[in-house]
């Protein structure tokens, strides 16, 4: 571990941020050029002093899951997010067949979304962050951990939880959809790769799933239009638009509704109630 590069290389990324860059308010008589310590520090779920430790070179080594929550918090290319493990001490994370490395591009799109539901999926449909209004809408899935954060994997697994936001007529074509987003990203990631470990753990458990995987439809979904089910605001439609990464191996998908329509006002209260207790148990 080279605490010094390490240190150095956190407060000057850290200084070239803004707070707009990540989302946050500036608020007033602001003198820090950047991003404050303890921002950089909620940003990534750490304590300030934690971070302020590995700033003035005196902290422990960090961890790997650390090290990603710092990516993620710095908005770091899969570059500066390799050059950051290298000098905490690690081998710089594989990105071979997925990374839960989130494209700066996509968070910085996400950052500005804070009136409508967004979220960003990886390509096996694992929710990798949220914002608030998805969050109320969805439930917050931030605690699932393995294949439990794919939606792919509930929806076939756990279809008596998974499957009651959406209605019943409705259930099929998403079920086919689905699994034609698998397809697609089994082809390009290989069978040795995540994503066909997920379509063999899903072929054992879901027979619903082995027979629509035998249909070999492939399809990523750039727009859709859909119905959700809300247990406290109801039916609410809602259009969906997705934004790919280079690689589509991560996806920014936002949901909205026409102004001044039924679905805008109950999107709006659900922004307004935030996660209370009206979000579905995932």
């Amino acid at each position: 571990m080279n605490r010094d590069d390490l240190a150095d290389f956190l407060v000057r990324r850290r200084s070239g941020l803004q707070p707009a860059d990540v989302g946050l308010s500036a608020g007033p008589r602001r003198r820090t050029a950047g991003l404050r310590r303890e921002e950089v520090a909620q940003l990534a779920a750490m304590s300030t002093d934690y971070y302020t430790r590995l700033e003035q070179r005196r902290g422990p080594q960090p961890s790997t899951q650390m090290l990603a929550s710092l990516a993620r918090a710095l908005r770091l290319t899969a570059d500066e997010r390799a050059y950051l493990y290298r000098v905490a001490g690690h081998a710089a994370p594989d990105t071979v067949g997925g990374s839960d490395h989130i494209a700066p591009g996509l968070l910085r799109v996400l950052d500005r979304l804070t009136d409508t539901p967004a979220l960003i999926l990886s390509a096996l449909g694992e929710t990798l962050v949220q914002n608030d209004p998805a969050r109320a809408l969805f439930g917050d899935v931030s605690h699932l951990t393995g294949w439990e954060r794919s939606g792919i994997y509930r929806w076939f697994v756990h279809p008596e939880r998974e499957r009651a936001s959406y209605p019943e007529d409705d259930r099929d074509r998403h079920s086919r959809g689905h699994v034609a987003s698998l397809r697609a990203a089994y082809g390009s990631m290989g069978a040795a790769s995540r994503a066909g470990e997920l379509v063999r753990v899903l072929t054992r458990t879901s027979p619903e799933f082995a027979r629509l995987w035998e249909a070999h439809e492939v399809a990523r979904r750039f727009e859709d239009h859909k119905v959700l089910l809300h247990p406290e605001v109801g039916a609410i439609e809602v259009d969906c638009q997705a934004l790919f990464t280079e690689d589509a191996s991560q996806v920014l998908l936002v949901l909205t509704a026409p102004p001044g329509t039924d679905a805008a006002s109950r999107l709006a209260l659900l922004a307004v109630l935030g996660t209370q207790a009206f979000a579905p148990e995932h």
